[in-house]
């Protein structure tokens, strides 16, 4: 692994495979290997494992994050991938799981070593190849590879054409933009009676309101925020006609972004499930699990800019904005995954409270 710093790390691998490219990022997720690999958050990305030992309970047919079913990482780098899995929910090895989706792993790396220089040098663009050492072919197409900065990746994630889940008979019906959603946000939902229409990135305003839902769900996906242009005038003109919204992640940032606030990268971003957040209003700390490289810009309870939106949630590990809210419309987000399966369920009681908001409206009206 080569890294555009010039670090470069030697690994082996069980399986021939072309030059990769990616953004390099960590995960200090114990668990949850197949959540992360499957979750689009992690489109166009290379992700180091820092737990030891990767692969050992295997993969299944329930945990996968993504609509197609298919592996969103571009590479994964580990310690130890598992020769042997144990579990009665398995189906089959993560390590031929991975080949047959033909993501290139690199085993016997020092994972810790190299979340140390991430965290050190930041972010960055890396590649993978097969070699004794760094070539020129590898360091040419390392510096023509994408920066994620400005990269506008939702459009590579979202679905296609519009499609229902839950049954029609519903108690509410809520809307989601799918900008590289996670399976088990529409898991959470169906569970809390509800039906989900899920439609493309690139949703007129005037299609939702055609569909005329209960509620409005941003979800989580990859890449630069920013670049996400094409979302902003939808959500703020849907927002301002009184429609109940809540953003996740990507979503959290649309939504900061609508209402005129900007974002920035991060070092090396949130990933994992161990993440301190403090809700503002009451001083309670929700452990989280997080996957992002950018954030709102803010300081102390106000974003910049953005008049109208007030900063609920706060990292507590480096100050970073976890949560906004609108100072007058029933409009909120939050950085962080309340929907992590698995990882903590602390943040659980966000989707009860965007039902809450919803149902409070239908009375009021």
């Amino acid at each position: 692994m080569l890294l555009e710093d010039g670090a470069w790390f030697p690994g082996t691998a069980r399986h021939p495979f072309s030059l990769t490219t990616g953004e390099i990022v960590f995960t200090t997720n114990l668990t949850g290997y197949q959540e992360v690999f499957t979750d689009p958050s992690y489109l166009g990305q290379l992700v180091v494992m820092t737990a030891t030992m990767i692969g050992n309970y295997g993969i299944n047919d329930s945990d996968i994050e993504s609509a197609s079913g298919k592996a969103q990482v571009s590479g994964v780098l580990v310690r130890e991938l598992s020769r042997n899995h144990s579990s009665w929910r398995a189906s089959g090895a993560l390590d031929a799981w991975l080949a047959t989706q033909g993501i290139p792993v690199i085993e016997d790396l020092d994972t810790r070593q190299i979340a140390r220089h991430i965290r050190s040098k930041g972010a960055m663009r890396a590649i993978l190849a097969l070699g004794d050492e760094p070539d020129s072919e590898a360091r040419d197409r390392l510096d023509a590879s994408p920066r994620m900065e400005g990269l506008d990746l939702a459009s590579a994630a979202t679905l296609e054409r519009e499609r229902t889940v839950g049954g029609v008979d519903a108690t509410r019906h809520v809307v989601a933009y799918d900008f590289g959603m996670k399976q088990n946000i529409l898991r959470l939902f169906e569970a809390m009676d509800c039906r989900v229409t899920v439609v493309p990135a690139h949703t007129p305003a005037s299609r939702i309101r055609e569909i005329a839902p209960d509620g409005l769900f941003l979800s989580n996906g990859p890449g630069d925020p920013a670049a996400v242009s094409y979302a902003f005038d939808p959500i703020r003109e849907l927002a301002r006609g009184g429609l109940p919204i809540f953003g996740i992640c990507l979503g959290h940032q649309l939504l900061a972004l609508a209402f005129g606030a900007e974002t920035e990268k991060l070092p090396y971003g949130h990933r994992g499930g161990n993440h301190p957040v403090r809700e503002l209003s009451t001083g309670r700390v929700l452990i989280t699990s997080q996957n992002h490289g950018f954030a709102v810009r803010a300081t102390s309870k106000a974003t910049s800019d953005a008049t109208e939106l007030e900063v609920t949630h706060l990292n507590l590990n480096d100050g970073t904005v976890e949560g906004v809210k609108h100072r007058n419309l029933p409009v909120f987000g939050v950085q962080y995954h309340p929907e992590a399966s698995p990882g903590p369920h602390d943040a659980r009681s966000h989707f009860a409270e965007f039902l809450q908001t919803i149902d409070s409206k239908e009375v009021s009206s």
